[in-house]
């Protein structure tokens, strides 16, 4: 009998002890009584911006990308630079994410309707499933509860994995994540509503290596389109690039076809085709579209369970600690 009840108790330690306390503590209703309408004044709020500006979506989208693969889901990209310390938002992958006015609109009127309540890091995660919607793709239950960072360092941002990473870093940088190699090429198809500056893939255009001019794993026509929006003079616009697939304005499965007809605009998207651990999911994507977004909801539930903090501070400004 004794036994028995010690293998009970083993049993239910060990259910316990897989279980991350980030997980326990999240929760889809987490607002449902503290600020019933929280969702739609975000929604409202990232659907006006995106009216006005189309860029909105991958913005905001890349925003969760980089705060999550930093410290965790805890808004730290937002966090303003000081005279001591240079921040997230102003280390170079973040440049270009920009909209952060977006979350900052989202959360004063939040604090009008519940003070204090509505962690920025919260705003940022229902942000990006909200653009993902918007552009057509699927829709999914955000689980709620994070709470706000107070570090914020630009020089972590070397973190992040970068457009010139192989398969091998690829897999390396999301498996540190708790992510696996299919949520790292599903993931990946966030970029179906990207934008791309030339810096970040250039480098696949001229002088790729001593035997090739141009990645041979590139489309050659493309290419030379890519050529003609990234010129070699000096008066090109600091805001010159591409799209990362041709309909980037719609949430859709056509980065993964550009991939397999050599127009994946980063070495780290066409890489994806050359690999074995990689390539099959590529061609199930590229070819059935709801299994993709299905794979993306979960990949994102996953991705936004990252090192979220449970307990501290609920930022009442998006870009300061209390």
């Amino acid at each position: 009998m004794a036994f028995s009840k010690r293998l009970i108790f083993a049993m239910i330690f060990a259910v316990f002890a897989i279980v991350r306390p980030s997980e326990a503590a999240l929760d889809a209703h987490y607002y449902d009584r503290s600020c019933p309408a929280a969702e739609k004044i975000i929604l409202e709020t990232v659907r006006n911006a995106t009216l006005y500006d189309p860029k909105v979506p991958a913005r905001l989208l890349r925003m969760f990308f980089h705060d999550c693969f930093i410290r965790g889901c805890d808004a730290s990209i937002l966090l303003d630079s000081t005279r001591s310390n240079q921040a997230e938002k102003d280390g170079p992958p973040n440049i270009s994410v920009r909209s952060f006015y977006v979350i900052e609109d989202a959360k004063r009127k939040l604090e009008k309707a519940c003070p204090r309540t509505v962690s920025c890091a919260d705003v940022i995660a229902i942000a990006a499933r909200d653009v993902v919607t918007l552009s057509g793709g699927p829709y999914w239950s955000v689980l709620k509860g994070r709470k706000d960072g107070t570090i914020s360092q630009a020089n972590e941002t070397r973190n992040l994995p970068a457009p010139t990473f192989n398969v091998s870093q690829l897999i390396q940088s999301f498996a540190a994540r708790g992510l696996s190699v299919k949520d790292m090429v599903t993931l990946s198809g966030g970029h179906t509503i990207g934008f791309s500056h030339c810096s970040s893939f250039e480098s696949r255009l001229q002088n790729f290596s001593k035997i090739h001019d141009i990645d041979p794993s590139m489309n050659y026509a493309f290419a030379q389109t890519l050529k003609k929006k990234c010129p070699r003079s000096s008066n090109r616009g600091k805001n010159a690039g591409t799209v990362l697939d041709s309909t980037s304005s719609v949430f859709d499965n056509v980065y993964y076809k550009q991939i397999l007809s050599g127009k994946g605009v980063f070495g780290s998207d066409q890489a994806l085709l050359g690999d074995s651990r990689t390539k099959w999911i590529v061609e199930t994507f590229a070819r059935d579209q709801k299994a993709f977004f299905k794979e993306f909801a979960a990949s994102m539930v996953k991705l936004g369970n990252f090192g979220v903090k449970e307990t501290g501070q609920v930022r009442v400004n998006t870009r300061f600690v209390n």
